[in-house]
């Protein structure tokens, strides 16, 4: 992300400095059927998604060729790993790889019209996540009234509406699932009233080419009222603390009980298949989250692991060690101050993202929500505004956690959500999050984001090539246009809509 200068101001005071000082009242949604900016995909096919996969030694695949165009559609593999197969009709890759190391194979996706290639990395390493997941997480639909029923619903309408063909692949299940302990593990069981069948559940999301996520705490209680990795008691009965009853008239810290159940839960996460986990408590501090770490770290699958809420900058050196992705604030509402308060303040945090290792300024707040009403209703933000969500999510290379519901997904958020240039900048192998001076890609050229969080209408923002660290003629490219724009030496200017975003990639005219 850039911070770039006000043609208007230049000489005194920097965009981001300007717009983070200003606030106006929330404008709610709009008609947004005029504004669809992504080209529709074409016919034939190409393959979209990360060029990069993480896997342990010996740790099952499950990863789905994310590719557009005309179905139907077949793919194939060159140079597969011992132990790895696609299959042909889905796309799915599988298999394990029992060796570390680097393999380099190739995609290939076809179908009436055409084919489609790409060069993809199997990194076989202690690293999985080596690029910010994308997916969707049901908290900010359903709340804490979450349903098997509900979860499967939209696994479908994922893989139905072809977002999984851009590489929107986690289903996460948060709050709400929790029952009570037993079984084989001695762990956390659903709800039956809610979850009656989670291997079940698991299975079929599976079956679509999708993963699934799942959610807990070391806490004895989780904010949902819901049973947690710890208790007060050698049988691991839930019992609700004095602090947690109190809660509703003030609220106080949630306590980790003296008897630890991690290990059970860990291994009965990945006995169904679980592919991610959320672990939700504060203050977040390395005793618990190293112990859940390696708790999943032994239970012979790989499990993104997501911690939440509120990090601690002061121990994220240590923590980021042991944790794939973690919160850097509180939770995100569907509105304008919420949303800025998130950009241009991420910055402290970029030297610790690395790929396999995120920071999260919490999920998408686009399309139709509703959190734990029974009501729904389209994203308070402005179209403007739901770009320069998108975009700045994507320049950050932070994780992409939908929160809306995808089976009422209109064309407007469709585009917002597929469009392949502006999520490979968020899908960049190099991993390197943007901060006020632009993102670098793998390939060399420099993404941006032109942002206008001003209160007072359309005004002229210009790059310059001096605050990228660049000289010389360069191609600027709108990415969410999806057209070059012409080539610029030492700046580059254009009109940019209040509270909206010119998310633009430059790539060296040389010759």
């Amino acid at each position: 992300m850039t911070c770039l200068k006000s043609s208007f101001s230049r000489q005194v005071l920097s965009v981001a400095v300007l717009f983070m000082c200003c606030y106006a009242p929330v404008a709610m949604a709009q008609d947004t059927s005029a504004v669809i900016l992504t080209p529709k995909a074409k016919p034939m096919p190409h393959i979209n998604g990360p060029k990069v996969f993480g896997v342990r030694p010996g740790h099952p695949i499950l990863f789905t060729i994310p590719a557009s165009g005309d179905r139907p559609m077949t793919f194939s593999a060159k140079q597969l790993p011992k132990g790895v197969k696609v299959d042909a009709k889905t796309g799915q890759i599988s298999g394990a790889i029992a060796k570390a190391g680097r393999y380099l194979i190739h995609l290939e996706a076809s179908n009436a019209l055409g084919k489609a290639n790409r060069d993809f990395k199997i990194v076989v390493g202690e690293d999985i996540a080596l690029t910010p997941p994308m997916g969707w997480n049901h908290y900010n639909i359903y709340g804490t009234r979450i349903t098997q029923e509900q979860v499967l619903k939209q696994a479908k309408a994922m893989a139905a509406s072809g977002l999984i063909n851009y590489g929107w692949s986690y289903m996460n299940i948060d709050d709400g699932w929790q029952g009570k302990r037993g079984g084989k593990h001695f762990a956390i069981l659903p709800d039956s009233t809610r979850f009656p069948d989670m291997q079940r559940l698991v299975d079929e999301v599976h079956g679509l080419g999708l993963k699934i996520g799942t959610y807990s705490t070391p806490w004895i209680e989780s904010y949902g009222h819901r049973i947690g990795g710890s208790a007060m008691n050698p049988e691991g009965r839930f019992e609700r603390t004095k602090e947690n009853v109190a809660r509703n008239k003030k609220l106080l810290p949630y306590a980790i009980g003296t008897h630890h159940f991690w290990k059970n839960d860990a291994k009965q996460f990945a006995d169904w298949g679980f592919d991610y986990l959320k672990y939700d408590w504060n203050p977040i501090e390395l005793t618990e989250t190293k112990a859940m770490y390696d708790a999943l770290r032994n239970s012979g699958r790989d499990v993104v692991y997501s911690l939440s809420n509120s990090t601690p900058f002061e121990t994220i050196a240590d923590l980021s060690k042991v944790s794939n992705a973690w919160r850097t604030g509180g939770d995100i509402k569907d509105n304008w101050k919420s949303l800025k308060s998130r950009i241009f303040t991420q910055d402290k945090w970029a030297k610790y993202a690395r790929p396999g290792h995120w920071n999260d300024p919490d999920m998408m707040i686009v399309g139709i929500v509703g959190w734990n009403s029974t009501e729904k209703w389209p994203s308070k933000l402005t179209p403007d505004e739901q770009y320069t969500h998108m975009s700045a999510w994507c320049l950050m290379s932070v994780p992409l956690l939908l929160g809306n519901d995808i089976d009422q997904l209109d064309d407007f958020t469709f585009g917002l959500l597929t469009n392949d240039e502006v999520n490979a900048v968020n899908q960049d192998p190099l991993g390197k999050q943007a901060t006020v001076l632009a993102k670098e890609m793998e390939d060399g050229s420099k993404a941006a984001g032109m942002f206008n969080l001003a209160d007072n209408g359309v005004q002229k923002v210009t790059l310059k090539w001096s605050d990228l660290g660049i000289k010389g003629k360069y191609i600027v490219r709108d990415l969410w246009r999806q057209k070059d724009l012409g080539t610029f030496e030492g700046e580059f200017s254009a009109d940019v809509p209040q509270h909206g975003v010119l998310m633009v990639r430059l790539f060296s005219a040389k010759q």
